[in-house]
């Protein structure tokens, strides 16, 4: 049996989920408080691959987090544990969100508890016009944002809205990915390489789209490729490397760090 497997049978021979401290309310953070979200000592496999292999960090109430690292380093895999979908398998670990355990449910009941994934591939239903994907975010509660906030947001879709959603461009796509999130009562919006195969003007104008939420003290976690950009947009940067957390610190930091960024991010 390989090294992996075995620690694989460990961690799932646990009783399910024991983190560093189970059944406690996530950490105070530096202000005394408790921390707006957590994760602890998560552990996530593709199959057999150990895929995250024991990150734990802390979000504050409308931080922007960007979680970076190279290619292959666990950002997205991390960013589909803490959402509760089922692969990976999340197999050892506690997530908190607003002191509920998200470790304990499903994607469905951790989207009622306020996350909201926005996946690299979009999925834009087809056959759907934006305003139909749009109401069927909806379709149960709890609801967030109303239409005409979301148009006010983003008046290319209110100009789209009876356009089908997949024959948008890629960017008026991503907004309607982001969109249909807000359409939900988020607490915590994930966004997984949001500049993902967009054009250099379209990527800006997703920034500013980020930025506004951003003023609006939006909690959010980005993992981006484009480590600049997101590093501009965040409060605070987390630098994964085969799956473990190798810094977490300031966005400013990474920036000044040359030998950091080379290191870890190739930039």
């Amino acid at each position: 049996m390989s090294a992996s497997s075995k620690t694989q049978d460990t961690l799932i021979a646990d009783d399910a989920f024991h983190g560093a401290a189970p059944g406690v309310l996530p950490t105070m953070s530096a202000g005394g408080q408790r921390a707006y979200f957590s994760c602890w000592d998560i552990h996530a496999y593709y199959g057999e691959s150990y895929i995250v292999q024991g990150v734990s960090f802390d979000v504050r109430e409308g931080e922007i987090i960007a979680l970076l690292g190279r290619n292959g380093a666990g950002k997205t895999s991390t960013l589909r544990s803490l959402a509760r979908v089922g692969s990976p398998a999340l197999t050892h670990g506690e997530i908190w969100l607003d002191h509920k355990p998200l470790h304990e449910m499903k994607a469905h009941e951790a989207a009622r508890a306020g996350i909201g994934l926005v996946p690299e591939d979009r999925r834009i239903i087809q056959g759907l016009t934006v305003e139909e994907n749009l109401k069927l975010a909806q379709i149960a509660p709890p609801h967030g944002w109303s239409l005409e906030r979301i148009y006010e947001l983003f008046p290319r879709l209110g100009e789209r809205r009876e356009q089908e959603g997949t024959t948008l461009s890629g960017g008026e796509q991503q907004m309607l990915a982001i969109s249909r999130a807000l359409a939900r009562d988020v607490k915590l919006l994930l966004l997984d390489e949001p500049y993902e195969g967009l054009a250099p003007v379209i990527v800006q104008e997703i920034e500013k789209t980020l930025e506004q939420i951003k003023s609006l003290g939006m909690t959010t976690i980005i993992v981006e490729q484009n480590a600049i950009a997101a590093l501009h947009l965040a409060d605070r940067a987390i630098i994964l490397d085969m799956g473990q957390v190798v810094f977490d610190g300031t966005a400013q930091d990474v920036l000044d760090n040359a030998d950091l960024r080379q290191q870890y991010l190739a930039i």
